[in-house]
């Protein structure tokens, strides 16, 4: 009688470590406290995994039903798809198996731009410019735009979505992402160095795109009301998918905002924008005051076109008991609105990010820091990536079009990414059962464009010197004594500035600090 190899002898704790080894814990995540915390958990897109990683891990699935089983939160912790016919029946398979449907965590959305109704004569767009669309195949995008209309008809993705988001008895996040292909950015690209003559015959949109996928997402949330739903993350938002959303009933509304412990919205469309965040104001107090459980919030705008809106117009002096991180981005504020929000959150706060803020006349980036510095005992990190002052942005950028995302004489750190601090389950982003092709996800990525995307709107940094140092870290006076020190020119602020600002707001020494 043949010996069973020695492998199969292995306790479960020791295959668990092997699993390990290979991909790391999908339980594990950063923790809310630390700085990478919103960008790892919810900015950064999915990742297609590692070829080896994921043909390893269907190898060792199926070796027998034992190590299938143990192999099942490796490949489905993360669940990402993407708006298809495909993709839809797949999310639909996974959500039929409960012993595998139990394991999902977190869910990515990936949507790409809609063809606006009427305008989708791709034949004509192929036969009137041949020449200049070079290798793209008709034929490809003629099946997309059918299968996204077919999709949208028959409201399909919503009977997917309702069945995946009951079937996800563990679902704590939740990631809507824009998506496009190779072809279709080529296709975009034409269409924008074309626009007089070639939207008469095709034009894609995010918008449409953005709205149909909040709203289907958000229905399906609210019907499954899934007991460990806490985050929802939108990146790449477009105003007017919330607009939409303002009108769903309050109780639904409140009834999402009741679960969430996070929430990271950054807005990717400039266009009136203060017009549009105004009318959304009396629906960011219903979201606000009845998310009493919020741990991490983080509102962000275009760096090229800076909310005017007063801070209270989108957070009515709200606080939260629990809050440990908060960002902004993008945003003209008088210091004391700033400090204002701080001063509230001030037993709570570990973690402040301020990027793009710009300060307006009569207001001082000292008076900022220097209340930090002093009154928030608990803050571990703050991020001030490309902070200045509104007169000085106002006049350097006059008369350009578009703000790059790192303008020259700002500053860019590849290390400037939010903390961690609260501590959910997941941590990577992808999943699937890669031994099958239809999981394979190498030939779309997601649009990253400029200061719109993922990578322009990271939320973390590595650790600064954290705060309960108990010995003297304040380099015998080598920072300045007090905010009147900091060379605050009321104008500007160049990169080493903010650079030293950042270190001397939570360099708190127990030997030097008057505090």
């Amino acid at each position: 009688m043949a010996k069973s190899p020695a492998i199969l002898k292995l306790s479960n704790e020791l295959l668990r470590e092997i699993l390990d080894h290979i991909e790391a814990d999908p339980e594990k995540s950063v923790s809310i406290d630390r700085r990478a915390y919103l960008s790892v958990e919810s900015f950064r897109p999915p990742s297609p995994p590692v070829p080896a990683q994921a043909q390893d891990i269907g190898h060792f699935r199926l070796v027998c039903r034992r190590f299938a089983e143990l192999g099942i939160p490796h490949q489905f912790t993360r669940v990402t798809v993407r708006f298809s016919r495909k993709d839809l029946l797949r999310l639909e398979t996974i959500a039929d198996h409960a012993h595998i449907a139990e394991h999902v965590k977190k869910f990515s959305y990936m949507v790409p731009c809609f063809y606006v109704e009427g305008r989708a004569r791709i034949r004509e767009l192929f036969r009137d410019f041949q020449g200049e669309l070079g290798a793209l195949d008709a034929g490809h995008f003629i099946r997309k735009a059918l299968d996204q209309m077919d999709i949208v008809r028959s409201q399909d993705d919503l009977r997917a979505l309702k069945k995946a988001a009951v079937a996800f008895t563990s679902l704590q996040h939740v990631q809507i992402l824009r998506l496009q292909d190779e072809a279709d950015r080529h296709l975009l690209d034409f269409i924008r160095d074309n626009r007089d003559l070639a939207t008469q015959l095709v034009d894609l949109r995010w918008t449409p795109a953005c709205i149909h996928g909040s709203k289907t997402v958000g229905e399906a949330l609210f019907e499954a009301r899934s007991p460990y739903f806490q985050r929802f993350s939108g990146p790449q938002m477009n105003p007017q998918s919330v607009i939409a959303l303002k009108d769903s009933p309050t109780r639904i509304v409140s009834s999402l905002a009741a679960r969430l412990t996070c929430l990271e919205l950054h807005f990717d469309e400039g266009f009136e924008l203060d017009a549009k965040m105004r009318e959304l104001s009396p629906l960011f107090k219903t979201v606000f005051s009845a998310a009493t459980a919020m741990q991490a919030v983080h509102v962000g705008f275009p760096s090229r076109f800076p909310l005017g809106l007063k801070l209270e117009e989108i957070f009515h002096g709200i606080r939260w008991e629990k809050l440990r991180a908060f960002g902004i981005q993008a945003w003209r504020l008088d210091a004391e609105e700033i400090v204002s929000l701080a001063r509230r959150h001030r037993r709570t706060l570990r973690g402040l990010r301020l990027r793009d803020i710009l300060l307006k006349e009569g207001s001082m980036w000292k008076d900022v820091l220097g209340m930090l510095r002093e009154e928030m005992e608990l803050l571990d990190w703050v991020s001030l990536r490309r902070i200045g002052y509104s007169k000085s942005f106002d006049e350097q950028w006059a008369g350009s079009v578009e703000v790059p995302e790192d303008p020259p004489g700002s500053d860019s750190d590849d290390e400037d990414e939010f903390p961690h601090h609260m501590a959910t389950e997941d941590d990577g982003d992808y999943d699937d059962d890669d031994d099958d092709e239809e999981f394979d996800d190498t030939d779309e990525s997601i649009d990253n464009d400029s200061d719109q995307g993922p990578e322009a709107n990271e939320l973390a940094l590595s650790p600064d010197t954290p705060s309960s140092v108990p010995w003297c870290n304040c380099g015998q006076g080598m920072y300045p004594g007090s905010a009147d020190e900091l060379g605050d020119n009321g104008f500007n602020v160049d990169y080493l500035q903010r650079k030293l600002w950042e270190k001397w707001v939570i360099g708190r020494c127990p030997e030097h600090s008057s505090s």
